[in-house]
């Protein structure tokens, strides 16, 4: 495999001081793989939550409030792990174009960290726990009117394009079009503009495409395990060989 410091084309960088952070980024990848692939599982066999009505979505997550809460995080924790993602692979496509990988490298770690402050999740809102549980304490009247109002504006910032979605498949793209430079990941590297390009239309377009948003989900998912296997062999090839004995 080619040496980072040496500027060739013909794959990831190899600087044995980052294999920790490749093999890191490839645990992250599976992972999130699992945790995506397990919120899947939870929205399949839970029974489904209303999506519109404040009254019925806070009496919903009242009545199915740990897995409300478990679904939540199975979708919002990821993104800390693809932060690691973006981090290893700009670390490791830096010498095929140190600005691309720059620029991709922000734009991937910073979307997927500022997703943090997003109030929704795409399915839901962490905050929809609090409301459900003021809501059913305030006993009813108009008491609980300001739980149902929140609950309202949380529904419709849920079905609103996110910029951070669009920025967040942006990132793949950038990702995909530097890997393109080199001349043996090409696999990989097409796989990852698609996957941006699949994912931009989705992010920007998402209130209109219904299931067919899943699309995106599955593409993603393949693009994680893929990502996953060659950062995982790509910090195997670069660790730092044991020091002979004397």
């Amino acid at each position: 495999m080619p040496v980072d410091e040496g500027g060739s084309n013909e794959g990831l960088g190899s600087d044995p001081g980052w294999s920790g952070l490749y093999r890191a980024g490839s645990i992250c990848a599976a992972v999130a793989v699992v945790m995506y692939l397990t919120a899947m599982v939870v929205w399949i066999v839970t029974p489904a939550a209303p999506t519109a009505g404040g009254v019925a979505v806070l009496e919903y997550i009242h009545a199915h409030r740990v897995t409300y809460i478990v679904s939540q995080i199975l979708w919002l924790a990821p993104s800390l792990l693809m932060i690691v993602i973006f981090l290893a692979l700009a670390v490791a496509l830096k010498h095929l174009n140190r600005s691309l990988a720059l620029v991709a490298g922000v734009i991937g770690v910073l979307s997927w960290a500022v997703s943090f402050a997003w109030p929704t999740t795409g399915g839901g809102a962490t905050a929809m726990v609090l409301l459900s549980d003021h809501y059913a304490l305030a006993g009813g009247g108009g008491a609980q009117a300001q739980f149902v109002a929140g609950a309202e504006t949380l529904l419709a910032l849920n079905e609103i394009p996110s910029a951070i979605g669009v920025m967040q498949t942006i990132g793949i793209l950038l990702i995909g079009l530097l890997m393109l430079k080199s001349v043996r990941m090409k696999g990989l590297a097409w796989f990852g503009v698609a996957t941006g390009v699949i994912g931009t239309v989705s992010e920007a377009m998402r209130p209109m495409l219904g299931t067919f948003y899943a699309i995106y989900g599955t593409v993603l998912f393949v693009w994680l395990i893929w990502v996953a296997v060659a950062l995982w062999k790509l910090g195997s090839d670069t660790r730092e060989p044991a020091p002979r004995a004397t």
